[in-house]
C-alpha cells in the first residue's frame, strides 16, 4: 500500500465520522443562509471560487506528473474536468441568485475540501498510481462505472436546469420543483452527483476515487435531508410521498 493510498483511506474515515454529524450542521448559504458566519462575499463568486480549485488542482497534477497517460486516464480527465468546468465556470452564472451571498468560511473550507478531493486524485493519476492499460477500456468495471457515471451526470444535468428554470427573470425566492425525480425525492440534482461519483470510483478503481465518493455521499445525503426538511417547513403543501435523496428510503 502506497502512502497515497493510506492518505486517502485516512480521508475516508474522516469523512464516514463527521457524516452523522453534517445532519445536525447545516452549512449557511442558499435557502440556509445565516448572518452570524462572518463576511460574505457574492453566492455566485463563492461558488466559482470554491469550485474552480478542483478543475485546476487536479488538471495541474495530472499534465504534470510523469506517469504516462494512456486511453482510460485521459477519459478519466476529461469526465472530471468537463465536471467541473461546467461547475465552477458555468453553472454559478445561470442561476437566478444575482444579490444573494455566502460566508467567505464556507467558501474556504469548501476549496479545502475540494483542494484534498482533487489532491488525491490528481497524485494519484499524474504521478504515483498505476497505469492503465488501453485494455482496462474493456474491463466491465470500466464500462459500468462509465454507465453509472453518465447517468448520475444526466441527472444532475436535468435537475439543475429544472431548478435554474423555476425561476424567471429576476426572480429570487423559492418555488415548489415538480417533474420527473422531483416527484420521487426533494434532491435528484444532489443524488445524480453521488451516483456520478459512486460511478467514477467505480470506473477507475482505486483509493483516491473511492475516497471522493465517501466524501461526496457523506456531503450530500446530509445537505439533501436539510433541503427536504427546508421545503416541508415552507411549503404547506409539499409533497408528503417525496424523499429527500433516496427514493423511498432517505
Amino acid at each position: 500500500m502506497t502512502s497515497l493510498d493510506l492518505a486517502a483511506i485516512v480521508w475516508m474515515l474522516i469523512g464516514i465520522a463527521l457524516f452523522p454529524v453534517q445532519f445536525f450542521v447545516t452549512a449557511p448559504y442558499g435557502r440556509h443562509a445565516r448572518s452570524d458566519w462572518g463576511p460574505t462575499i457574492s453566492n455566485r463568486l463563492g461558488w466559482c471560487l470554491m469550485e474552480v480549485v478542483s478543475l485546476v488542482i487536479f488538471a495541474a497534477l495530472f499534465l504534470a506528473g510523469p506517469n504516462m497517460k494512456t486511453a482510460p486516464m485521459w477519459i478519466f480527465f476529461a469526465l472530471w474536468v468537463a465536471h467541473y468546468v461546467n461547475r465552477s465556470l458555468i453553472f454559478p452564472w445561470r442561476t437566478h441568485t444575482r444579490g444573494k451571498t455566502m460566508p467567505l468560511m464556507i467558501v474556504g473550507s469548501a476549496a479545502a475540501f475540494n483542494i484534498m478531493n482533487a489532491g488525491l486524485n490528481g497524485l494519484n493519476f499524474g504521478w504515483f498510481g498505476a497505469i492503465y492499460p488501453d485494455t482496462w477500456l474493456t474491463d466491465p468495471r470500466f464500462v459500468v462505472g462509465l454507465i453509472i457515471f453518465a447517468t448520475g451526470a444526466a441527472i444532475n444535468l436535468w435537475s439543475d436546469n429544472r431548478l435554474i428554470g423555476l425561476r424567471k427573470g429576476d426572480e429570487t425566492g423559492y418555488k415548489i420543483p415538480r417533474g420527473g425525480l422531483f416527484e420521487l425525492v426533494s434532491c435528484p440534482n444532489l443524488m445524480g452527483e453521488i451516483i456520478q461519483w459512486w460511478g467514477f470510483a467505480l470506473m477507475c478503481w482505486n483509493l483516491p476515487a473511492l475516497s471522493f465518493a465517501v466524501w461526496t455521499a457523506a456531503n450530500l445525503i446530509p445537505r439533501a435531508v436539510s433541503h427536504h426538511r427546508w421545503y416541508r417547513r415552507t411549503f404547506a403543501d409539499y409533497p408528503a410521498n417525496r424523499r429527500a435523496v433516496i427514493p423511498a428510503l432517505v
